[in-house]
């Protein structure tokens, strides 16, 4: 059996370790991950501290990003049952550390007894000779309060009464350059502070090579500026690309997945390289490297980031694989081992060894990847199946390259268990993929936001509702039907701070290979061309819906929510509320087709800011601008899907 550890001898410093420092907020398992917030938002921090005794305890917060010196401060002030509170603003992205330093106040102890003496009406001729003293020691190290230390020193002397050495300001003075012997510091708690859109952002996928009018002719970069002001017009904001490199010959996969290609089948971008090069090259019928920084400066001229896919794979015919065999795995007969998540097999990719002799070489190749495109302008990458490379890879990874690009987001694209999705976020994932996909009644929307935006999940943890990928057409939208397209974005983009869509929704494409979540006819597989404006879309709606988000910070974040009670099993709602408290939007959603005549209850809900927080008072449609007083504590809504599935209140106190 253990044994207890042996106290620590004398002659150490536990004899100093007077205080405790303990349950600080926000830390993540105990300071080893980074907490996330973002860049000019205050960062509240809760601490206990305390010690023994009944002397004053001092206590400040100190902070500083990453690889600096020198610290900045801010002040920590008592609460109660030794509960203490401090706030203080990054004003740059990047990683942060903060500790929590505490010591015993001795001056202002001397001062808060010898006021209660004298209240008391005791002598205190020798307390203030006590305090004397305490003023003389610190005058050699008092800087620019030296004089007025000094003064104090000289009336008391010249007049000896206790007013001097009791004045307010002598005593702030004090606390800021007597001796702190005691001394406490807390381990150091890490925090990555990142831009607006590491936290909200509306995402929209397109493959490159299908901005074409014409199945027989690739698309180009120059197609895809083209598109631009569409996808601009519809209100996104990140415009994210699957593999843009040049894709391997050899196993090349046919139309619907097929292991045989037909000639001018272009192949999975997946398969990522070949005679042109690997993954800091691209796909030559595109065009070139200049014509993707041109795209990225277009891109931005609408309002649009540009996000890369990072996929950690090679085809056969990857420059590496003769480069670097020693980065891969052969098997017993010299061939190739292929990708494999048994009973499928990718024969058109391989896995390099990330635990290969050469791993160190291995992990830096891929690291000078994602600098090459981070220097061309990106500072998105939706990475690809993350959970199945090593953990230790993508904590160092990410690190790196925000050390150099600290603006730069990582999405984890992991439909994998929860704990794993979480322990990437932890690792450094700026974003996550979720469950949201196939999440569709009330009861699991619920409970899966109740999980999301609990604590410690919303410390770190931060959703993208994608509502549909290339690879995954959910059994919901198979139907086709306008109300469930628009109920499923609805739910999304008001759910979650950051949302996607897979291009093809907005026309609600919608036919799938029979028995399967999959699309047929997979543009992972082809080149399909598309009518962008083809009867029935849906493109107003979706417009609508990021115009309503861009306008109401309250829905341009996840953690502030809050579930309200509707009295029907088949309509959702939920109030969001701003990180300044200065925006709260109250939101119902039908999941099922039909009427809904449904009361929307808000109780004893108030809103607002701390300290002034009132009940809802009225509330302004976000869609129609309709204005409503709340009676009774709520609002009747009428909700018919086949128009709008949901309705979009702005709350006013």
């Amino acid at each position: 059996m253990p044994t207890a550890p042996e106290p620590a001898p004398l002659d150490s410093d536990v004899h100093q370790r007077r205080f405790f420092i303990e349950d600080v907020f926000p830390t993540l398992d105990g300071g080893r991950f980074a907490v996330k917030r973002i860049v000019g938002e205050p960062v509240d921090v809760w601490v206990d501290i305390f010690r023994d005794g009944h002397e004053v305890t001092s206590a400040t917060l100190r902070w500083r990003r990453e690889g600096e010196r020198g610290w900045r401060t801010a002040p920590l002030v008592p609460v109660e049952n030794d509960r203490w509170h401090g706030t203080f603003v990054p004003i740059e992205i990047g990683r942060h550390i903060f500790v929590v330093e505490a010591w015993t106040a001795g001056f202002a102890t001397w001062r808060r007894d010898t006021l209660a003496k004298q209240k008391a009406g005791l002598d205190i001729t020798l307390e203030l000779k006590e305090g004397r003293e305490l003023v003389a020691a610190a005058l050699p190290r008092a800087g620019d309060t030296a004089g007025r230390l000094q003064a104090a020193l000289n009336m008391f002397g010249s007049a000896g009464g206790p007013r001097p050495l009791l004045a307010e300001d002598l005593a702030a003075a004090m606390a800021a350059v007597e001796p702190r012997p005691d001394l406490t510091w807390s381990q150091p708690f890490p925090l990555m502070i990142e831009r607006p859109r590491a936290r909200s952002g509306a995402w929209y996928e397109v493959f490159p090579r299908s901005q074409t009018d014409d199945a027989a002719r690739h698309g180009t970069f120059d197609d895809v500026i083209a598109r631009l002001p569409d996808v601009s017009a519809m209100g996104f904001d990140v415009l994210y690309f699957p593999p843009i490199h040049p894709i391997g010959v050899k196993n090349r996969k046919g139309k619907n997945n097929s292991l045989k290609a037909e000639p001018g089948d272009p192949g999975s971008p997946y398969a990522i390289g070949g005679a042109e090069g690997g993954h800091d090259a691209v796909h030559p019928e595109l065009g070139t490297i200049a014509d993707f920084r041109r795209l990225v400066a277009a891109a931005r001229g609408h309002g649009l980031e540009i996000a890369l896919d990072f996929a950690t794979q090679c085809s056969p015919d990857h420059p590496w694989i003769k480069q670097h065999p020693e980065w891969f795995k052969w098997r017993p007969d010299g061939s190739m081992r292929y990708a494999e998540n048994p009973p499928k097999k990718y024969e058109d990719i391989t896995n390099p060894d990330f635990y290969c002799a050469d791993r160190a070489a291995l992990w830096q190749a891929w690291r000078d990847v994602v600098m090459f495109w981070a220097e061309q302008g990106v500072r998105i990458f939706r990475v690809d199946n993350p959970h199945t490379k090593p953990f230790p890879f993508w904590e160092w990874l990410i690190h790196e390259v925000q050390g150099r690009f600290p603006d730069t987001i990582f999405l984890s694209e992991a439909f994998t268990r929860p704990k794993v999705m979480k322990a990437l976020a932890k690792l450094g994932f700026t974003q996550s993929y979720t469950y949201f996909t196939w999440r569709t009644g009330k009861d699991e929307l619920s409970a899966y936001m109740a999980e999301l935006t609990r604590h410690p999940e919303r410390e770190y943890f931060r959703p993208n509702f994608f509502v549909n990928t290339p690879d995954i057409l959910p059994v919901h939208l198979q139907s086709g039907e306008p109300w469930m397209f628009k109920s499923r974005v609805a739910l999304a983009a008001t759910l979650a701070g950051s949302y996607g869509v897979y291009n093809g929704f907005e026309l609600l494409e919608h036919v799938p290979v029979p028995g399967k979540e999959e699309y047929l006819d997979s543009e992972k597989y082809e080149i399909r061309p598309r009518d962008w404006n083809a009867p029935g879309n849906i493109k107003a709606y979706i417009a609508q819906l990021n115009a309503i988000r861009r306008a109401n910070p309250a829905l341009q974040q996840t953690a502030n929510f809050g579930f309200i009670q509707v009295d029907s099993p088949n309509v959702i709602g939920f109030v969001k509320e701003s990180v300044a408290h200065d925006n709260v939007v109250a939101v119902a959603i039908a999941l099922q087709k039909g009427p809904h005549d449904v009361w929307f209850h808000f109780g004893d809900m108030r809103i607002g800011p701390e300290g002034a927080r009132r009940p809802v008072r009225a509330v302004e449609n976000l869609v129609t601008g309709e204005w409503r007083l709340v009676e009774w504590g709520g609002v009747r809504l009428s909700i018919d899907p086949d128009h709008d599935p949901a309705v979009l209140l702005r709350c006013v106190a």
